[in-house]
């Protein structure tokens, strides 16, 4: 049953028993009264199969106009089909001899779909409801059925029914519950692994750009350096040379960073010595930024450390970066970075002076490569990748005043 109402809407997968259920209905009223020749009132009762065909059918129309498209349905919605069914069988039963009648179990009926389908405060109601229609029904039986042991014979009706219900409701609310537990258990985990399988794609191809650009980057160094003797004093050769002097170290930092993290080095790094670093990298690369800094002022602040490996400085940095570019994209060289501790959480702030994030960019922007012509999707993906994988967190808004917010959050590991 729980599969059942996985595939398809559950609003749909209602209508549909109710659907076969009224034609069993009329099927058996007509073999009750011509097969067993058993004289049932038929006016209360095709009365109650016509308000059933009519509500069914106007929640129908209903959904399929509104809310049908929907893969789940509002739990309202689906608490009113389900009370509805429990009140136009009870008066099926009520009119064809009540808690006498040997079909008063498909009262269960309702309390399993509503385990199923509804919280287990909407599943009280419906097990509350079905229990009180079920005791209406025993309640409404004549005096003339009571004669020797057969009250007896009711009132553990009652409790089996009772009892019946509170078992229903509980066991078969909390498997299903135990189900969708492990089943977003097991999306959680592929979802996982497909980025992970995405984050080693990308790690493949860039040792292989890596690797491919080691020998072009080598080659030109030794015409640099052939100019530089010729041209000692040039100014564009002595610019050529810093550049390519960047270009070797980024190679070497990376061979390095690659090898810790496929030995998985973890390391004990101070949160200010990390604060300083990102800012004269950012000072460095980035001359013509104004950096506006915010430092935490708690006590103890300057020893907390934090385990990092080689591939967090590189994660903020993408980040940085794609802030600076979008600072610049508005027009504005500005760029403001708070660094501080909150709840045993080393948290690290970007805000850029950009145009912010779409609603849609928002949505997308870390769970998987974007498309994007400045490329910030894939610096985010990887960013969000690697502090996953430290245990820390990334969230994505826009400042109340313009532009973006990126906020990291990693735990602290002591404190010196």
């Amino acid at each position: 049953m729980p599969q059942f109402f996985k595939r398809t809407s559950q609003i749909q997968a209602i209508i549909a028993l109710r659907s076969i259920a009224i034609a069993i209905q009329l099927l058996l009223i007509l073999f009750v009264n011509l097969g067993l020749a058993y004289e049932l009132p038929w006016m209360p009762l095709v009365s109650v199969i016509s308000l059933e065909v009519l509500f069914t059918f106007c929640s129908y129309l209903y959904y399929s106009r509104n809310h049908l498209s929907e893969k789940k349905a509002s739990q309202r919605a689906i608490l009113v089909q389900i009370c509805a069914d429990i009140i136009f069988l009870s008066l099926l039963l009520f009119f064809s001899g009540g808690a006498t009648n040997a079909f008063v179990s498909l009262l269960l009926i309702p309390i399993a779909i509503a385990a199923v389908t509804l919280t287990p405060l909407l599943l009280t109601v419906v097990a509350f409801l079905a229990i009180a229609s079920y005791s209406i029904l025993l309640w409404s039986l004549p005096m003339s059925v009571m004669h020797g042991n057969m009250q007896g014979h009711f009132i553990g009706m009652g409790i089996n029914f009772l009892f019946s219900a509170l078992v229903v409701a509980i066991v078969v609310g909390k498997m299903a519950r135990s189900i969708n537990q492990q089943e977003l258990a097991i999306a959680a985990y592929r979802e996982n692994l497909l980025k992970q399988e995405q984050v080693t794609s990308l790690g493949v191809a860039s040792a292989q750009v890596t690797h491919q650009l080691a020998t072009p980057i080598a080659t030109v160094q030794l015409l640099a350096d052939e100019l530089s003797e010729d041209l000692p004093n040039n100014e564009i050769v002595l610019d050529m040379q810093n550049q390519l002097t960047r270009c070797r170290d980024s190679l070497s930092d990376f061979r390095a960073m690659v090898f810790d993290i496929k030995e998985q080095v973890i390391k004990a790094t101070n949160c200010q010595d990390l604060f300083d670093e990102i800012t004269d990298n950012v000072r460095v690369n980035n001359p013509e930024i104004s950096l506006e800094l915010q430092k935490n002022s708690e006590e103890n602040s300057n020893g907390a450390t934090i385990n990092a490996d080689a591939a967090l400085l590189p994660a903020i940095l993408n980040l940085i970066n794609n802030a600076i570019r979008a600072s610049k994209a508005n027009h504005s060289r500005t760029l403001s970075l708070t660094c501080q501790i909150i709840e045993d959480n080393w948290q690290f702030t970007i805000r850029d002076y950009g145009k912010g994030f779409t609603l849609k960019k928002l949505n997308e922007l870390g769970v998987k490569p974007v498309n994007s012509e400045q490329g910030f999707g894939m610096a985010v993906f990887l960013s969000h990748a690697s502090l996953e994988r430290l245990g820390g967190k990334l969230a994505l808004t826009n400042h109340q005043d313009g532009g973006a917010l990126v906020t990291l959050s990693l735990p602290i590991s002591s404190y010196n």
